[in-house]
């Protein structure tokens, strides 16, 4: 009579490896056989059959068995564990029950009768039970510390030798002595105290006056956002993650994993009696420990006094693993009174995430790069655990670690609120003539109002701000904590054609009355400077404030200018059509009229529309030709946006933080700039570097032109260039027919020609912004040092709390509120491209063909 089989194809001479969603089998020398396997077989017979095929010694080695098991949900699969004859026949008849077709066995090979001290699965053996000999320790070094509760011959306390005693949980278990608990952070170190360490170690490396400066005027093709890199203005630090193995007496440091460090505990266990100063040092290393040898624990017991853990097989593969320690009475160390171990069970497959490499683990790991680098990346965070545990920790894990290390290091979020005030007291303190202007709003609570906004500007940059050249660029930026809302900057620039922090604020978002409270503090408490010219992009906040005659921005009193590249976004938008934008780009930047009306004839004979609607904006507000010589060349809001992208990784900080970032930061540019400032001083430098290059650049063109003198009372001349290119100018108006003199506030090659045509000297018709003691006066306020904190002023205002409006109600990564629009796509960049059929246009969501992939 014949019996019935069942093919099953199995694996064996390589190891299993587990994913989320499949098992696969891995291995140089791994072997695929085919066995034919009776329905009725049981585990014995299968086990002798398989020892049969594959010739493996069924003295010294014991098998795993895990056949690849499909989940209901999706197209997932897992290992499902063969150990007896039920899971035997549920394997042989998972071809009827399940939907696949072919029955895969993964083998697994484990040695027996393992010598003491000899390595399994990678990890080192302890003499179990043999530590009696264990010396008594003399615990603590001061009359806070208690004795020690005496051990007896088995591990256990006296008058406690009940083993089942171990596990029992008492009253004082509480949730907050859990395998998750947060680690302890430091109460002594105040998140001030840290941020004040962190930038004041990063000023030396991450400010350059001698960088280039950034380019703010006239390319816009080839400028993107992306691409206005803070490099012109900041050396970022090295990323600390590609060296971490450095890092781990950064961390350790202050972390003591037993009292008696001098006994050698070289095989890596743990020992009966070992002492931990605190009950969370004791968690660290028992994670530690469980990462290191690929093992996992699950908590028993955990409470104020006792923390027992075992292994996290114990039930399934009867592994010995054990720890249980006790607190010493009248004090916070915690001694191991028990413990089994090492390991005997091994994992059934190789897993990417470990359970005991959790949040609080992964922020006690990165607190020292956060401290190196405070705008390290999730990404970064996933590559720095991988180095140095190597497991791949999924990014919600390593966004709520890097949470969890910025509430170590810089606070609390919702606390934060509350102590600002303080912190710009103590700004106030010791650098007299900072402004802050605060708006709250009232609620039905004693002394009790809840944030709305609040203005700061540094009296070093109010000084400054009266030798830089009049223009001011605003824009507005996200904020990315707990707590949602816009980070207001007003940026001027200096002769060096540099960014010049000016003022910020932080409110509820973008809207007419926010931007119009920003520019009226800017108006009433920092500048009252006449003629500003403003750049922005065209917000209708910004545009009704500029507007609006009470605020002191409507014109004689200040200029209002458009961003040329937000204008060329918005008309892209409109009409897409990249030949258009650049036209418009083109007659922005003509710097004369007869340009300019030639790009605009150009355009309407393309899209008469697309003329209308250029028209409808008055030409003085993004055309060059027009403006006046009001904005110096700068076409767009590039020098705010640039500092928004340097604040990038702090605008995902505590407010508080925020706001003493932007102290320490200031501080850095004003230091180095006003080094290079007082060094071209005492080399008699007249101009600053920029101008300096651009003069060089014009007098070399100057050599190579024509010249005609019409009158030299007034200066008047005719200048032919190289290209055949006439121009008329007047010495005595100081212009000149090309415009760029009236432009930027130096002369053009045409009027370099005609003074040295003349003997004139031409650096007369330099604008006094650009010379090296404007420079130097811009720059040279001084910032001084915050007083430490218990040496702050007291506030005995109302409390602020943070705004429950503003909370985000979801936790991880904030969901992006930015308009997104063409600007964000570099230019000569292909469109997106569709993961599941790799064809361009669209994404996974879209794609229609989803059902055929």
């Amino acid at each position: 009579m014949s019996v019935s089989t069942t093919p099953v194809i199995c694996y064996y001479n390589g190891q299993m490896l587990r994913t989320k969603t499949d098992v696969t089998y891995e291995g140089r020398k791994a072997v695929i056989a085919l066995m034919d396997i009776p329905v009725e077989c049981t585990f014995d017979e299968l086990i002798d059959m398989i020892y049969s095929m594959t010739s493996i010694d069924k003295r010294g080695f014991n098998l795993l068995l895990n056949c690849k098991y499909p989940l209901r949900s999706g197209n997932r699969f897992q290992p499902f564990p063969i150990r007896d004859d039920s899971s035997v026949r549920r394997m042989l008849n998972m071809v009827n029950t399940t939907s696949i077709e072919e029955i895969e066995l993964f083998i697994e090979v484990v040695r027996v009768n393992t010598q003491l001290n000899q390595s399994v699965g990678g990890h080192a053996d302890l003499f179990v039970g043999n530590n009696y000999n264990v010396p008594q320790y003399e615990y603590g070094c001061g009359p806070s510390c208690g004795a020690v509760p005496e051990i007896g011959p088995n591990g256990d306390d006296e008058g406690r030798a009940d083993e089942e005693a171990d596990y029992e949980l008492n009253e004082d278990v509480d949730d907050e002595c859990n395998e998750d608990a947060d680690v302890e952070v430091d109460e002594h170190v105040s998140s001030f105290q840290n941020f004040t360490q962190l930038l004041e170690n990063e000023q030396g490396i991450y400010v350059s006056a001698q960088a280039p400066s950034c380019d703010v005027s006239n390319h816009p093709d080839d400028e993107t956002f992306d691409d206005a890199s803070p490099v012109n203005f900041h050396l970022p630090p090295t990323p600390q993650f590609e060296h971490v193995e450095n890092l781990e007496n950064a961390i350790g440091s202050c972390w003591t994993p037993w009292v008696r460090n001098s006994t050698d505990y070289s095989s890596g266990e743990f020992v009966i009696g070992q002492v931990f100063n605190s009950k969370s040092d004791l968690q660290y290393a028992a994670k530690i420990y469980s990462i290191k040898s690929h093992q996992e624990f699950s908590v028993v017991a955990s409470s104020k006094k006792l923390l027992v853990l075992r292994c996290k097989k114990a039930e399934e593969s009867q592994c010995p693993w054990k720890l249980r320690a006790m607190v010493v009475k009248d004090t916070s160390l915690f001694v191991i009174n028990k413990y089994t171990g090492p390991h005997s069970c091994v994992n059934p497959c190789l897993n990417r995430d470990h359970h005991q490499l959790d949040a609080n683990l992964v922020a006690t790991h990165i607190k020292a790069l956060l401290k190196a680098q405070f705008t390290l990346t999730t990404s970064a965070i996933q590559a720095s655990v991988m180095e140095k545990w190597g497991y791949q920790i999924s990014y919600k894990k390593a966004l709520d670690g890097k949470h969890k290390a910025i509430r170590q290091l810089f606070g609390d979020f919702s606390q934060s609120y509350t102590e600002l005030p303080r912190f710009f007291l103590a700004i106030e303190q010791s650098n007299p003539g900072c402004v802050v202007v605060w708006k709250t709003c009232t609620i039905n609570m004693l002394n009790t109002e809840v944030f709305q906004r609040v203005f700061w500007s540094f009296k070093p940059s109010i000084e400054g701000f009266e030798h830089c050249r009049p223009i001011m660029s605003v824009d507005g930026t996200h904020l990315y904590g707990k707590y949602k809302g816009k980070l207001l900057i007003a940026m001027g620039c200096d002769g060096n054609n540099q960014l010049f922090p000016l003022a910020f604020a932080i409110t509820e978002g973008e809207n007419t009355d926010s931007w119009g409270w920003f520019l009226a503090c800017i108006r009433n408490r920092v500048t009252q400077r006449t003629g500003i010219c403003v750049i922005s992009d065209r917000h209708p906040g910004i545009m009704a404030a500029m507007s609006d005659p009470h605020l002191g921005w409507a014109a004689p009193s200040a200029y209002h200018r458009i961003c040329m590249r937000h204008l060329a976004s918005n008309f892209m938008t409109r009409f897409k059509d990249k030949i258009l934008k650049n036209l418009v780009c083109r007659a922005a930047l003509a710097t004369t009229e007869r340009k300019f009306n030639k790009h605009l004839s150009t355009i309407g004979r393309i899209n008469s529309e697309a003329l209308d609607w250029l028209e409808a904006i008055p030409s003085q507000l993004w055309a060059l030709s027009h403006d006046g010589g009001r904005r110096y060349g700068l076409m767009t809001t590039n020098i705010s946006e640039v500092f928004n992208s340097v604040l990038k990784g702090a605008r995902s900080l505590p407010v508080t933080a925020l706001v003493q970032l932007t102290f320490f930061r200031l501080n850095g540019y004003f230091v180095a700039r006003r080094e290079l400032g007082a060094n071209r001083l005492a080399s008699v430098e007249q101009f600053t570097p920029y101008v300096d290059a651009q003069l060089q650049g014009r007098v070399l063109k100057a050599g190579s032109m024509e010249i005609v003198l019409y009158d030299h009372l007034q200066g008047v001349f005719h200048v032919k260039s190289r290209r055949g290119r006439t121009h008329r100018l007047n010495l005595h108006d100081k212009n000149c027919t090309c415009g760029k003199t009236l432009i930027y506030g130096f002369p053009c090659s045409h009027m370099i020609a005609a003074c040295q045509h003349r003997c004139v000297d031409f650096r007369l018709f330099v604008e006094g912004y650009y010379t090296t003691r404007s420079y130097y006066d811009t720059w040279g306020s001084l910032f001084h040092p915050i007083f430490n904190e218990d040496e702050w002023p007291l506030y005995n205002g109302p409390t602020i709390i943070a705004p429950q409006s503003m909370q985000r109600l979801r936790s991880g990564r904030p969901i992006s509120t930015r308009l997104h629009n063409e600007m964000d796509a570099r230019e000569g960049i292909t469109s997106i491209t569709c993961g599941l059929c790799k064809q361009l246009g669209h994404n996974r969501r879209s794609c229609k063909n989803r059902s055929q992939v």
